[in-house]
């Protein structure tokens, strides 16, 4: 009875423990890649404070940090960083169409970066952090321009809205430690997030966000 009681409290806490954020679940469909899902990829700074906001939207399958736009093959990092390349660090974004649209996907790209700025994005500079919209096909190429006219007639800014709408050639995906750096090292995301200024000067621009 005792060796009972054991097994049967050994399976309780195996069930209760909690998932280790390196080993978390992954989205329904992620790794099956639904034949109904599509891509969309942003380029918005930093892409660790880029995959938090699309993470949270209902019919986001997964998101995946990497690099686009430059000529470089398979560049790492430190590559990329040194703004050397000509890529731009960007979050891609599989969803479900039915689910939630690519108009939404674009709205909530506008709410996570400053518009205004070209070689740049908060605290970090280079052509290595430009804002940009990489459009999969030419209907993507179509909505991204109705919304980026539709703020400039919509949202009065200082500066005008410079950011690029561009057809995605390549996309590489960054290192494993990039992925879900929000999820697997908070503290130094979120360090990061306020030392940047990024939520400060997203109040500016678009007001308190709920």
């Amino acid at each position: 009875m005792k060796r009972h009681h054991t097994i049967l409290l050994s399976v309780l806490l195996t069930a209760l423990a909690p998932v280790a954020l390196g080993d978390r679940e992954p989205k329904p469909a992620e790794t099956a890649g639904a034949p109904s899902s599509e891509l969309a990829t942003f380029a918005g700074g930093c892409f660790w404070c880029m995959e938090h906001p699309y993470d949270e939207l209902d019919g986001v399958v997964s998101t995946t940090s990497g690099y686009s736009g430059g000529s470089t093959q398979n560049p790492t990092y430190e590559e990329v960083s040194a703004g050397k390349t000509g890529h731009t660090e960007v979050v891609q974004i599989r969803y479900d169409p039915a689910k939630v649209s690519y108009d939404t996907l674009l709205e909530v790209f506008w709410r996570n970066i400053d518009p205004t700025t070209s070689d740049r994005q908060f605290c970090d500079k280079g052509s290595q952090y430009r804002p940009a919209i990489f459009y999969h096909n030419e209907e993507q190429r179509r909505l991204a321009e109705a919304s980026k006219q539709k703020l400039a007639k919509e949202k009065s800014f200082s500066e005008p809205i410079v950011t690029e709408i561009t057809s995605l050639a390549e996309f590489y995906p960054a290192e494993d430690y990039h992925q879900d750096y929000y999820r697997k090292n908070p503290l130094r995301y979120n360090f990061y997030r306020y030392s940047c200024g990024r939520d400060e000067r997203l109040e500016e621009l678009w007001g308190k966000q709920g």
